[in-house]
This record gives C-alpha cells, structure tokens and sequence, in this order.
C-alpha cells in the first residue's frame, strides 16, 4: 500500500478528494498510516463494502469522519469513532460521514490542525469550524463497510 490523497475502491473506499489514506487490495493488510483513531494511525485491511444497517444493527458501526475538502492540513487522514483497545470499537465495521471545513469556521483564522481522534472532530464542529454530515459523497466511500484498523509497523 502507499499513502495517496483517496481510501482505494479496492477495499471498499472510495476517492476522499484531499484526505491521504492507505490504499490497499481486498485481503492485504497495510500497516502504514491510514485513519486516525483515539489519538493514534492505524494502518488498514480492505475488506468489503456492507448492506445498509437495520434498526438492530445500525449500533455494530462505528463512524469514520471523511474529509472532504481541499483544505485540510498535510497529513490528515480520515478519523475514526473508535479502535482496538476501546471498548466501543465494533471490529472495522464504518459508517461514513463526511467532513468538509467552512470557510466562514476555522479556515477564516488561518490554522487548520490534523485531527486525530472523534473528540478533534466534535470540538471543532461545536465550534462551527466543520460541518460533518452522515453519509458520503460523490466519489467518495461507500457509507456502510468494513475494513479492520491494524497497528502501524515501521
């Protein structure tokens, strides 16, 4: 796998416009940098894309924060509710929202800082700086899938 600027449609990840993730092939597992959760990357392990969640199951997902946009700093990735070691953590199963930074927000101050956990994410959506939406976007990851997070390795 190498980092580029999209999660790859071979592990049920679509293009995320400027958000760099590890790509990888269904099955293979890359343990580089790919998506930031509890403060730390986790590489991944492509998978398959998933059914929409009934009422019973919608709680065995947990979200994956998709950047969007084009102003997001240099090395952030997508963000992750949970990940192994958290109780929460559901064993890879994403529900995608997408996250694109306002203009009017936080880029009208110049400073846009790599979020690396859900509590970045919610801080600086309360403080009007993101707008996060359920769902994808064109061209951009399915919004039920799986893709297990894995340690980084050197």
């Amino acid at each position: 796998m190498k980092l580029t600027a999209s999660i790859p449609a071979t592990i049920a990840l679509a293009a995320l416009l400027s958000t760099p993730l590890v790509q990888a092939a269904p099955g293979a597992p890359n343990f580089m940098p790919g998506v930031y959760a509890d403060g730390e990357a986790w590489g991944t392990k492509g998978t398959t894309g998933l059914p929409a969640p009934t009422d019973a199951n919608l709680q065995s997902f947990d979200v994956l924060y998709a950047f969007t946009n084009s102003n997001n700093p240099a090395g952030q990735l997508a963000v992750a509710e949970a990940a192994p070691g958290n109780r929460d953590y559901n064993g890879g199963r994403w529900f995608t929202h997408s996250v694109e930074w306002t203009e009017a927000g936080f880029l009208a101050h110049g400073i846009v800082p790599v979020l690396k956990s859900e509590a970045d994410v919610m801080l600086h959506e309360d403080l009007g700086h993101l707008v996060v939406t359920p769902g994808s976007f064109p061209d951009g990851p399915p919004v039920y899938f799986q893709c297990p997070l894995l340690p980084v390795k050197p």
